[in-house]
C-alpha cells in the first residue's frame, strides 16, 4: 500500500461527493505519473485554500481516461475508481497546523509555512510515516469531530489558471494566465501580528546589500531606506553603497529603478534587482519590475521577489496575471521568488566564502514559476 496526495478545492470536493464519491481525477499531464498508482493505495485528500485534510480514499482501479463531466471548472480526465474510507466537511477537516511535529516536512521547529511546497502538486507520493500520521489524524477527526470556522472566500476559490489569447507586441498569442478573484486580498495576513522572531524587511534588505558588497559589486538602496538599522548596522554604512545610479537611463527609468529595494551593480550595469515584500503587496513589486522591463526592453537583469516562504503562493497567482504574461518575455520567465529561509540558510553556509561567489548562485535557491505546467494541454 502506498500513500498519494490528492488535492481538492472546496468546490471540487463538493462536486466529487455530489457525483457519488467514486471517481477521482487528475489533469492529463499526470497520465505517466498515475501509472504508479495501484489498487489498494490510499489517496490523502487535502483542501487547498483552507489548508485542511478532509478525506481518505481507497483506490479501486488502475488509471483510465474518462471525459465524463464531474467537475465544472476542469475535466481532470485521468481517473481512478475509489472507495471513501473517511470524508469530512471542510469545517471538520484536520488543519495542517495540527500536524506540526508529526510530518517529515513540518517539524516542530519550523517557522512560517515552508511546508506548503509539499502540498502543491498531486498526485504526489508520501512516505509511509507521513501517510500514517495523516490517516491517524483524519480518523481521529471523524471519531471526535471538532467544528472550526473556514474562510468562505478561500473555500470557494478556483484554481484561477486559464488559457487565454492575449495581445502582445508580436500579435495575438496563447498564454496561461492567473486571474485571481476581484476581491482576492493580499496575503500579508499570514504573517501573524507580533511574530517578530523571524527575519524582518530591514534585515533581509541589509543582508542583500551586504552580500552584494562582499561579492565585489556596488549596491543601491532607496534613499528613504538608508537610515534604517538592523543588528546595530545602518543601511547607509554598507560598503560600496552608491550615491547615484548609472546615467545611461532616462529620467523616468531612473525614477522606477531608484525605488527598488536592492540593486547590485557592476560599473554602469545593473546585475540584479530585488524587491523585498515582507508584508506589502507582491503585485506592486512585480509591477515595478515590469515597468522597468517595459521602459528598457533590451536590458538583461536578474529579477527577484524576496519574501517569507509562505508568500510563494501569492507570488504564483500574481506573476502570471495577464498584464505580466502578455509581455514578449513573460515576467514569470524572468522574475524568481527567493524565500527568506533559503536565503538565510545559504548565507550562513557560505559566510566564509562569500567573496568567491558570483550573483548566479542565487538562482540555485530562487524559484521560477511556470503556469504552463499547471493546465492541461
Amino acid at each position: 500500500m502506498t500513500y498519494w496526495l490528492n488535492l481538492f478545492t472546496g468546490t471540487t470536493w463538493a462536486e466529487f461527493q455530489r457525483a457519488g464519491a467514486n471517481l477521482s481525477g487528475f489533469r492529463e499531464r499526470n497520465w505517466a505519473r498515475a501509472s504508479k498508482i495501484k489498487p489498494g493505495d490510499i489517496f490523502l485528500c487535502y483542501l487547498v485554500g483552507v489548508s485542511r485534510w478532509v478525506g481518505l480514499l481507497e483506490i479501486q482501479s488502475e488509471r483510465f481516461r474518462d471525459e465524463s463531466r464531474v467537475y465544472a471548472e476542469e475535466l481532470f480526465p485521468v481517473r481512478f475508481r475509489v472507495k471513501p474510507l473517511v470524508m469530512l466537511t471542510p469545517e471538520h477537516g484536520v488543519p495542517m497546523s495540527d500536524l506540526k511535529g508529526k510530518l517529515s516536512y513540518y517539524p516542530a521547529t519550523l517557522k512560517g509555512a515552508s511546508w506548503s511546497g509539499h502540498v502543491r502538486n498531486s498526485p504526489t507520493r508520501y512516505s509511509d510515516a507521513d501517510g500514517d500520521a495523516i490517516i491517524a489524524a483524519v480518523r481521529a477527526a471523524a471519531a471526535h469531530p471538532v467544528p472550526r470556522p473556514v474562510d468562505v472566500k478561500q473555500l470557494r476559490r478556483s484554481a484561477n489558471l486559464y488559457k487565454v489569447k492575449v495581445k502582445a507586441p508580436e500579435g495575438e498569442i496563447e498564454r496561461v494566465v492567473s486571474i485571481p478573484p476581484a476581491d482576492d486580498r493580499d496575503d500579508s495576513a499570514v504573517i501573524a501580528p507580533g511574530e517578530t522572531d523571524g527575519p524582518t524587511h530591514t534585515q533581509i534588505q541589509w543582508q542583500l546589500l551586504d552580500l552584494g558588497s562582499k561579492m565585489g559589486l556596488e549596491v543601491w538602496a532607496p534613499r528613504r531606506d538608508r537610515g534604517r538599522t538592523w543588528n546595530e548596522q545602518c543601511v547607509t554604512d554598507v560598503p560600496r553603497l552608491r550615491d547615484r545610479l548609472p546615467t545611461q537611463f532616462d529620467e523616468n527609468t531612473n525614477r522606477t529603478i531608484e525605488e527598488i529595494d536592492v540593486l547590485w551593480l557592476q560599473g554602469q550595469t545593473i546585475v540584479a534587482a530585488f524587491e523585498v515584500e515582507h508584508s506589502t503587496s507582491i503585485f506592486s513589486g512585480l509591477l515595478r519590475m515590469s515597468d522597468l522591463l517595459t521602459m528598457q526592453p533590451n536590458i538583461t537583469i536578474k529579477l527577484y521577489i524576496v519574501g517569507p516562504d509562505e508568500r510563494y503562493a501569492k507570488f504564483e497567482s500574481e506573476v502570471a496575471r495577464p498584464t505580466f504574461a502578455a509581455r514578449t518575455r513573460p515576467l514569470h520567465s524572468l522574475c524568481r521568488f527567493l524565500p527568506y529561509s533559503k536565503l538565510c540558510d545559504r548565507l550562513a553556509e557560505a559566510k566564509n566564502v562569500i567573496r568567491f561567489l558570483s550573483p548566479e548562485f542565487l538562482d540555485e535557491i530562487a524559484e521560477l514559476y511556470d503556469p504552463e505546467g499547471e493546465v492541461d494541454e
